[in-house]
């Protein structure tokens, strides 16, 4: 008789469970998963580095707050002003599911973030979860992947409000941060964003691509503060894995390590 009880209570517990536990798992949660990583010589090597990476500064400079609606129109940035000798790694859409990606941030305790398209996640959130979990931050890229500027205020609201709401949902976070699709936006993008409670606006200085490193302006090589695009994949050329993985090495010939945009902003 105890064992049927057990067994319905296991059950109702089992039906209830709409969200994949992981999605819940908080900052705690994500550092006791970064201090069971790998250590010591082995780590960075296997991940294709000549030396470990350095670790990022403890007390950077104090976050943007979020924006509250009908104030100024948010800030936007490309690049990060500081002098700490860090660039910051950013991946969007969220079609990439590859599980060594994972073990990647998790071994070598990459701080990335991904701002992430609902329509293109589709049931993979609990890919983006278990990212999260190892110390990545999930950031908002709308709904639908609409070109934002020249759209009324109420679509663009709907795309950024609606994706807002979808993260909370899931992670149990509303983001701070906002990427537009293909980099594009205009004055009622940011009013639209700030009404969101989003406190940025980010792009992008420099992009990782299956050619290498391309940059938007200013000096043709990284240097600190740098926000790096990490593209999707292509039919041909290095996986995701494989671009990170030069970012890295030309971070360091750099004298650069990665920190945490969220930190920062």
């Amino acid at each position: 008789m105890l064992g049927a009880v057990l067994a319905a209570v296991l059950l109702l517990a089992g039906c209830a469970q709409s969200v994949d536990p992981i999605e819940r798992l908080g900052k705690r949660a994500a550092q006791g998963v970064r201090a069971s990583s790998p250590a010591g010589d082995q780590v960075y090597r296997r991940w294709g580095l000549a030396a470990p990476l350095a670790a990022p500064p403890s007390h950077p400079a104090r976050p943007l707050t979020a924006q509250r609606p009908g104030t100024s129109p948010l800030r936007v940035v490309r690049s990060v002003p500081t002098s700490d000798k860090v660039v910051f790694l950013t991946y969007d859409d969220g079609a990439e599911r590859d599980p060594r990606f994972v073990d990647m941030v998790r071994d070598l305790r990459l701080p990335v973030s991904f701002f992430l398209t609902d329509s293109v996640v589709g049931p993979g959130y609990g890919h983006f979860a278990r990212l999260r979990a190892v110390g990545a931050g999930i950031e908002n890229h709308t709904l639908d992947h609409p070109a934002m500027a020249g759209l009324p205020y109420a679509g663009q609201r709907a795309e950024i409000c609606g994706q807002q709401e979808k993260l909370r949902s899931r992670f149990g976070l509303r983001p701070r941060l906002f990427r537009p699709p293909y980099g594009t936006y205009d004055t009622t993008t940011l009013r639209a964003a700030a009404d969101c409670g989003v406190s940025a606006l980010v792009l992008w200085r420099a992009a990782m691509t299956s050619d290498g490193i391309s940059y938007a302006a200013g000096a043709h090589r990284l240097v600190p503060g740098d926000i790096v695009l990490v593209g999707p994949d292509e039919a041909t050329g290095p996986d995701l894995k494989e671009r990170t993985r030069r970012l890295l090495r030309e971070a360091q010939a750099q004298g650069l390590t990665v920190g945490r945009l969220e930190d920062y902003l």
